[in-house]
């Protein structure tokens, strides 16, 4: 089936034309579902992509509809694979609806079926060889004859069926390297095709790969198409559904329903809805468990301020300055600890800490009173701190609230500590406390900062427990 492109262009015909080829952009993308797609016309992607093979430039080209959303949650390998596309396209009237509730503007449907006959017709034009892979015996061969009679110049440099096994696969790259094809159409089904191209794409010299799906299925013949206004009117899947209502019911019908949830989800993420509402129940959750927290423990509150007084008659709470959200300045109240006199007496200790530069730390650090060392050792003397969660100063779980003293010294990744509300519990409090280097500190709070939530924080609360039990390194 070759044929000489350019045996009935003009000089100038074909000269222009390539022009047009070699001028082809890239389109805009956006992002969606954590991917970045395409956003463009169906003619400017299919110049693109003939562009791309026309500059021998390595691409990969997948696409993206309701079925390859539920499935990128289900499987890892085909999600890796996706993530290794240069290339991947919205593929469906299911991802122009998610597009719109997360208030993202995607461009035409980029589905591979109505974007074939525009690649054909650019790698007619431009002389680049396609060589289709995948499909029931048979089919490729009908598909590869219908591109034959729309386009009489297009050069097919091959047809292989979808149905080999790992012994037939070295041959098979080979043939299709031996073939001159710039372009490879490959048409297993989702995720098939996407692992199998990331699987082999080192192996194959063709620049670029498409993953098509069933694409072969409708220029072969062997399904018919969805009519026009069916398909105008974005219910193609429910033609599809009727042609195969066994195969297809699952997808559709359960696939439909999961992928909606899927979109509404994004959506709420986009719109940052997700992010008010984790705000809010954590904020309701703090409010209840310290009230109650409060009125369960006025009993060692009393017991406590008792025992401060009676040692040397000084004030019961300590008020001190500390960096809270965004850097605002708040006031953090604890049980008194020290004597009245410990900060005048800090600078003379400095040379002790033993801690790093940026937080003093010293385990008989002489300021300490006797109740202050059992208070500290068993962590009553932060109760006093419920007050400022239920003030909104601070939360249950969060980055230990840094002393300005300390925020001076920031730099890079610390500054990243105060993106959260401080909590009188925190990762690192639960896994060592004073005994964690403060650079070890900073990346424990960074890490709980990204993936906090409810879980993660009755996670650390129900830890604080036995941390609290054993005073490992409280002082």
């Amino acid at each position: 089936m070759r044929h000489n492109p350019t045996s009935e262009f003009t000089t100038y015909d074909f000269a222009a034309f390539m022009q047009r080829i070699n001028a082809a952009e890239a389109q805009p993308t956006v992002d969606l579902f954590g991917h970045t797609l395409v956003k463009g016309t169906r003619e400017n992607t299919a110049r693109e992509i003939v562009s791309r093979a026309a500059r021998g430039e390595r691409t990969v080209v997948n696409f993206v509809n309701a079925h390859c959303v539920n499935t990128l949650y289900n499987d890892a390998g085909y999600r890796r694979a996706l993530e290794a596309s240069d290339r991947i396209l919205p593929d469906g009237s299911g991802m122009s609806l998610a597009a719109r509730m997360a208030g993202v503007e995607l461009g035409e449907n980029l589905n591979g079926t109505d974007l074939f006959p525009h690649i054909c017709e650019f790698a007619e034009y431009s002389g680049q060889a396609i060589f289709l892979l995948g499909g029931d015996h048979g089919v490729a061969d009908g598909a590869a004859a219908w591109a034959a009679r729309s386009f009489p110049r297009i050069d097919i440099a091959g047809t292989w069926h979808g149905y080999f096994d790992a012994g037939q696969e070295d041959a098979l790259i080979e043939r299709i390297n031996r073939s001159g094809a710039s372009i490879l159409f490959v048409g297993f089904g989702v995720p098939l095709q996407e692992k199998w191209i990331a699987e082999n794409r080192h192996r194959i010299e063709v620049p670029v790969i498409l993953g098509v799906g069933g694409l072969f299925d409708y220029y072969s013949g062997r399904i018919p198409r969805a009519p026009k206004a069916v398909r105008a009117i974005g219910c193609e899947w429910a033609w599809r559904l009727a042609m195969e209502p066994r195969r297809l019911a699952k997808r559709y019908i359960v696939g439909n329903a999961v992928f909606m949830a899927h979109a509404a989800r994004h959506a709420l993420e986009c719109r940052g809805a997700m992010d008010k509402a984790s705000a809010a129940i954590k904020r309701a959750t703090d409010m209840a468990i310290a009230a109650m927290a409060l009125v369960a423990l006025c009993p060692v509150f009393l017991a406590v301020a008792l025992a401060i007084r009676l040692e040397d008659r000084g004030p019961v709470f300590f008020r001190q300055t500390r960096i809270g959200e965004r850097g605002r300045n708040f006031s953090m109240i604890k049980f008194r600890s020290m004597y009245t006199d410990a900060e005048a007496r800090r600078a003379a200790l400095l040379a002790h800490s033993e801690r790093d530069g940026t937080c003093f730390k010293m385990k008989n650090d002489p300021r300490i009173t006797k109740v202050g060392r059992f208070i500290r050792r068993t962590s009553i003397d932060e109760l006093p701190q419920l007050i400022n969660v239920l003030t909104g100063e601070m939360s249950l779980v969060g980055p230990r609230p840094a002393l300005p003293s300390e925020v001076v010294t920031y730099a890079g990744q610390s500054w990243r500590r105060l993106g959260g509300k401080p909590g009188i519990t925190c990762i690192w409090q639960v896994s060592g406390r004073a005994e964690i280097p403060f650079r070890r500190q900073v990346a424990m709070d960074c890490a709980y900062l990204r993936r906090r939530g409810l879980l993660t924080d009755l996670s650390l609360l129900l830890r604080t427990v036995p941390a609290v039990a054993t005073g490992r390194g409280a002082y």
